[in-house]
This record gives structure tokens, sequence and C-alpha cells, in this order.
């Protein structure tokens, strides 16, 4: 391990091989940090922190803050991330609230400058987020997501996989998988095309999600009545059918939201 002379580091901090700590960076107590992750100068890493091996965390992010939720009463939570990370500079991610509660960040993913992701966030893999996003609490965000600069994403959102989310935009209601949207609020405007080729969708199955589409925002139809359509003239398929469950789910959430149940 390399650790610089300035850093101060908490007794109970676990770290795996390899491990590099910048100058003056702060590690909290029972933080635990995996092989060969690297932490430039300046990074603070909160107590019940738990960081994956082969992570590059950039100069003055902040992780594992205490939520910012009035609900929050200093209970035992945790900020889980994963391996193959790249954080950039001045990134803050809070842990959780609720007991026992995490907030969770997958593999492999850019998370660029400014960049800040809220308590009880569920963040998948291989997402690409570019400068000042804003991720608010209880988001979910699934694989592949790619992320313009500057987009604000509200509370309890779901951002279903290859979605792609155009700089600026404010994210109220759910994007569903392999669109892309924009706008304040944002809009579905058109299929991720490039992201389907990209990840290896066949050429048949982004023929059924291109019909899908159309009827769902191009069409005189309600969603009910486009879904309808989707699973009598669309083809059956792995992509269809996890593009029908996500639109149903949506009608059991709150304001276009489903991870937001409605109050009774």
């Amino acid at each position: 391990m390399k650790i610089h002379p300035t850093a101060i580091i908490h007794p109970s901090a676990e770290f795996g091989e390899e491990v590099e700590i910048g100058p003056y960076c702060v590690i909290g107590e029972e933080v635990r940090i995996g092989a060969r992750t690297c932490l430039h100068p300046h990074v603070v890493l909160q107590k019940w922190t738990n960081i994956g091996a082969d992570c590059m965390i950039h100069s003055g992010a902040v992780l594992g803050e205490p939520p910012q939720d009035h609900k929050y009463k200093g209970e035992k939570s945790f900020l889980n991330i994963g391996e193959r990370n790249h954080i950039r500079e001045f990134v803050t991610i809070h842990r959780a609230a609720g007991e026992g509660a995490a907030t969770t960040i997958g593999n492999d993913n850019l998370i660029m400058a400014y960049s800040h992701i809220g308590h009880n966030c569920q963040i998948g893999d291989n997402i690409t987020m570019a400068n000042m996003v804003g991720v608010s609490g209880h988001v979910m965000i699934e694989d592949k997501v790619v992320f313009g600069g500057i987009v604000g994403v509200h509370q309890y959102v779901k951002i279903g996989r290859i979605a792609m989310i155009g700089g600026y935009s404010k994210v109220v209601q759910d994007v569903p998988p392999f669109m892309m949207a924009d706008g304040r609020p944002t809009k579905v405007y058109g299929l991720n095309i490039i992201g389907l080729r990209r990840n290896g969708v066949a050429p048949h199955a982004r023929d059924g999600l291109k019909q899908a589409y159309k009827l769902l925002y191009r069409s005189d139809l309600n969603i009910s009545q486009a879904l309808e359509l989707i699973e009598q003239e669309v083809e059956p398929g792995l992509e269809r059918d996890y593009l029908l469950r996500f639109m149903q789910n949506i009608k059991f959430g709150f304001g276009g939201r489903q991870n937001e149940q409605p109050k009774r």
C-alpha cells in the first residue's frame, strides 16, 4: 500500500492489497477499500462506506456522508460501491436513510465531476454520468444508461437500461428502457438505436422495439391501447417483454414513478 503521511485514517478502516491513498485524504470509521483502488488528494470517505477493487476516486470527492433527509436520525446505514468505478472530482454520494439500508453503486461506472447521487439510490453497471448530474433520493438507474450534463432527476424515478438522457433535462417521471429522452420536463423523443447496436441487441429485436416505440409515442393510442397492440403485434422476446413490464408497472406508482407508491 501507498499511504501519504498527511492522510487521516480511522483505526477500524480496512484496505485491500496495493491501495493508494493520496495527500490529505480522510478515511472514516469502518470504511473498507478493495484492492488496487486509488484515492487522489483530498478525498473524504465517511463511516460505513465500502468500496470495491480497482476504483479510481479523484480529488475532492466526498463519499458516504449522512443523507439529506429529515427522516434520518443517525442510524447505521451504508454506501456500497462496486468495482472498477471511475469517480471524478468533487462527486458526492450519500449513504442511505433507514437502519441497515444502503445506497448502492454497481460496477464499471463513470461518474463525472460535480455530480451528486442521493440517499437510497440503486445505481447499476456501465453507467455514464456527465458533469453536474443531480440524482435525488430513492432513484433506480439500470445498466448502461447515459446522462448528458446538468441533468436533474426527481426522487423515486426509475430509468430503464440502455436509456439516454439529454443534457439539461429535468427528469420527473420514469424513463422507459431503450429510449432517448430530453427536455424540461423530459419527454421521450426516439429509440436509442446506437445504444442497442453497441450492446449487441439483435436486428429482429431492434425492429420489434421500433414498432413498439411507434405505437407508444407516434400514434393516437393511449398507453393501455398501445401496450395491448404491442402484445398482439410485436414478436415476443427479452427486450419487448421487459419494455412491456416496465410500462405496465408505471401505472401502479405516483406521478409516472413506479417506485413511488400513491398515498392512501
